[in-house]
């Protein structure tokens, strides 16, 4: 009587545990204060006045300067300020949680179909989520990695199995895309890729002489392309949104301050597995049997490129790849099986198994960020609000009420934004192409405390100011040896100094 094969085996368990993995790291990363907070602010100003601000008045060095990115993240902002109210920190971090858990279990799935192996798949998904584990910060950027995925699959399915169906969903998940974030141009570009594969398979063709039965193949994909695009003018600015993106990725600001914007260093832990990434993708394509199509070498190509160029390509580069990885591994993982002795896969214990996938889904559960209060988390991971957060500091800052204008370190801007506006606004944030180059430069002055930063304090007529000690130390150090400053609230998160003298 041969024996009954368990329903769920070991190669089942490999994909239940990355993606719980991935679930479970989201939920216990707490809410960094870099950007959050700010769109947060947006959306409640959206909610409560029905329409989408077009200038700044959250700061006093760009009161009134008109700020496009409002029109581009509204629909994020609105999204993440309603689940704020309905459930504050927790929820939010649960929702993330469910955006980038779901993004690369599409992207499993895909890796599944092209490879038809659970390991291979979580293999290429793990390689995916080790060069993007850097962009999953709540901000509205986290629903694009789902909408990608959601491209991808469509485009992945299409050509393997032809059906209408799947070229409906490119243009809604671009229609959201568009009205979320500025990266949208990801999804075209994939679109364009797609579209230049089928596309190139035809001039193929011909140049072999060989006749064309299925123009559709062509025509399709083009459509689908077009459309996508012209659902991506469907947003408050209209075409004003390809003026929108020229202007952003122009931007010397950005490009010069935003760290995520630079090029990786193989120096840098997120740039070192970039680097890895990229050879070990060329090494996989190498060491197959199966010959890279179109496709995938100019996927390769383009989103490597992009790699290289900003560290914000990163994750990109891991989630177009995926599948590609997939495919070759599985090529050389049957070319190894092929030269030695075939053996029996062992499924292992089927009681064992389904032990193991209930132990697992428990860590999962108590990942929950409504339990984290009860764990043991390092200061790092600790909260669901990131300790960098200045929340006593500006508790302070109310209880206090210091006179005048504030100095404020970056990080601290989009908190205060959502905590301490209109009482406060903020000298500079992480809008960072808001402001223009000459007061991030006064800025960076003061912030290192160089020989005329009481100076500039005095031109924007500043008497509080609020520091990090670990982000501005020679500024802390130089107020602290003033006479004209006097501190006023001390944590280890921020400092609050007042002027003393020589009030403006």
């Amino acid at each position: 009587m041969s024996r009954i094969k368990p329903r769920f085996t070991i190669e089942h368990l490999w994909g239940v545990v990355v993606l719980i993995g991935i679930f479970m790291f989201v939920n216990t990363h707490p809410i960094r204060p870099y950007d959050f907070w700010w769109h947060i602010a947006v959306g409640k100003e959206i909610v409560e006045t029905a329409s989408i601000p077009t200038t700044d008045v959250y700061s006093f060095t760009a009161a009134g300067q008109p700020y496009p990115s409002y029109q581009m993240f509204w629909l994020m902002e609105i999204i993440l300020y309603s689940i704020y109210k309905a459930g504050g920190p927790a929820l939010v971090v649960f929702f993330q949680s469910l955006l980038i858990t779901g993004a690369y279990g599409v992207l499993f799935y895909i890796c599944k179909q092209a490879s038809n192996s659970w390991r291979i798949s979580a293999l290429s998904v793990l390689f995916a989520a080790a060069l993007g584990l850097n962009d999953w910060n709540v901000r509205p950027q986290g629903i694009t990695f789902l909408l990608a995925s959601l491209i991808l699959l469509a485009i992945y399915e299409y050509r393997r199995r032809p059906h209408l169906g799947w070229l409906l969903l490119p243009p809604v998940c671009l229609l959201i895309w568009a009205n979320s974030h500025g990266t949208f141009i990801i999804g075209l570009t994939l679109l364009g890729i797609w579209w230049g594969d089928e596309i190139w398979r035809v001039v193929w063709s011909l140049i072999r002489h060989e006749a064309i039965t299925d123009w559709k193949k062509v025509i399709l994909p083009g459509a689908t392309l077009l459309i996508s695009a012209l659902a991506c003018l469907l947003n408050p600015q209209g075409f004003g949104i390809i003026d929108y993106l020229r202007t952003l990725t122009g931007n010397s600001v950005v490009q010069n301050l935003v760290t995520e914007w630079a090029p990786p260093t193989i120096y840098s832990l997120m740039g070192g597995l970039f680097f890895a990434g990229l050879a070990f993708s060329i090494l996989v394509m190498l060491l197959s049997r199966k010959k890279a199509d179109f496709f995938q070498v100019v996927t390769f190509l383009v989103f490597g490129i992009l790699g290289i160029r900003t560290a914000r390509g990163s994750v990109w580069f891991g989630l177009v790849m995926a599948p590609i990885v997939a495919e070759h591994i599985a090529a050389i993982v049957q070319r190894y099986r092929k030269t030695t002795q075939k053996q029996g896969k062992s499924q292992g214990s089927g009681y064992l198994n389904v032990f193991l996938l209930v132990f697992v889904l428990l860590l999962g559960f108590i990942s929950l960020p409504w339990f984290k209060n009860q764990l043991p988390f390092p200061a790092a991971k600790a909260g669901l609000i990131s300790s960098e957060t200045p929340i006593w500091a500006t508790q302070a800052l109310f209880e206090e009420n210091p006179p005048g204008k504030l100095f404020n370190s970056m990080t601290f801007g989009s908190y205060l934004i959502w905590a301490a506006y209109p009482q406060y606004q903020v000298f500079v944030d992480s809008r960072i192409e808001l402001f223009p180059k000459a007061v991030w430069l006064e800025y960076l002055r003061i912030s290192n405390a160089e020989d005329d930063w009481e100076s500039l304090l005095d031109k924007y007529g500043i008497n509080t100011l609020m520091l990090s000690p670990a982000e501005q130390p020679g500024l802390v150090k130089a107020v602290e040896s003033s006479d004209s400053w006097k501190l006023l609230y001390k944590d280890e998160v921020a400092r609050i100094y007042i002027r003393t003298s020589g009030t403006q």
